[in-house]
């Protein structure tokens, strides 16, 4: 799943592909590098930000403005490639039902249907594929909440992401049509991350194929201050490592990666899919 940020203010490429037409050309480069699919967001959640519960609170962005940013862009890529599978990045029921209008094919929701009361309904009808994300708190609590054990972590993790399944199926959201997200850097805070990417196997006891988005978050830049005078790694020294990290995901029972970079994780990915398949042969 290659990322398409269409924001000025996500943490690693804001501003970058603000413009429709800079957007559209980077989405069909990720395409030509081997991306199956696109995850297309036009507003960033990253720590700090604004975002949360619809009608509850203050949002980043208005729906209005999120959809003026998407549309073009969904309108633009499908012009050119008919055949892309896109998802919307929303946590808003009206964005991701104005992106699935537009012809993207899936609603990945970072609240894992916690922020907006009618998101379940819209993709139930919509017949859509489906991301529930765990996400602990609000982007602007993220910095002071208390940490968590490694058991304790994986719980919370687990119960929350067996909530969001709930509400998804009590809305009619057809199971085979969902993909359960851990939520890497979602309310987890440093070594808490790698702690979750070693047990993220035990999240498929809850039935449904796993998405690991790892790619660039901040944790991977702290892991690495050893070899930055004791700094964190900024976002362009980050992909070596995210690519490690994406790595130990799909070891780790991950179906789907999201990524900035594709082609050096498209081939990252076919030599852990060669050791899982080794892993699987009997004897």
């Amino acid at each position: 799943m290659g990322v398409v940020n269409i924001t000025p203010d996500s943490f690693s490429d804001g501003g970058a592909f603000l413009d429709a037409a800079e957007a559209v050309t980077h989405a069909l480069a990720l395409l030509d590098e081997g991306a199956d699919l696109l995850d297309l967001g036009a507003e960033s959640t990253r720590p700090g930000s604004n975002a949360g519960p619809v009608g509850n609170m203050e949002t980043a962005l208005g729906a209005d403005e999120e959809q003026a940013r998407l549309l073009p862009v969904i309108d633009g890529i499908l012009k050119q490639r008919p055949d892309a599978v896109l998802s919307v990045d929303t946590y808003k029921a009206a964005t991701a039902q104005a992106g699935l209008a537009a012809g993207a094919e899936i609603v990945n929701d970072v609240s894992g249907f916690l922020w907006d009361a009618e998101m379940a309904a819209v993709c139930a009808q919509a017949q859509c594929g489906v991301v529930l994300m765990h996400t602990r708190g609000t982007p602007a609590e993220w910095g002071t909440q208390a940490k968590l054990g490694p058991s304790e972590l994986l719980a919370t993790v687990h119960d929350g992401l067996q909530a969001s399944l709930a509400c998804a199926e009590a809305a009619g959201v057809a199971r085979d049509n969902i993909v359960l997200d851990p939520g890497y850097g979602f309310g987890k805070r440093g070594e808490e991350n790698f702690a979750l990417l070693a047990r993220q196997a035990e999240l498929l006891k809850l039935g449904r194929p796993l998405l690991a988005g790892v790619s660039r978050k901040s944790f991977l830049g702290r892991a690495l201050s050893s070899l930055h005078q004791g700094q964190p790694a900024l976002v362009d020294q980050r992909e070596t490592a995210s690519v490690a990290a994406m790595v130990a995901a799909i070891l780790n029972g991950a179906s789907l990666v999201r990524v900035h970079r594709v082609r050096a994780a498209v081939e990252a990915a076919l030599i852990a899919d060669r050791v899982l398949e080794q892993m699987s042969e009997p004897g």
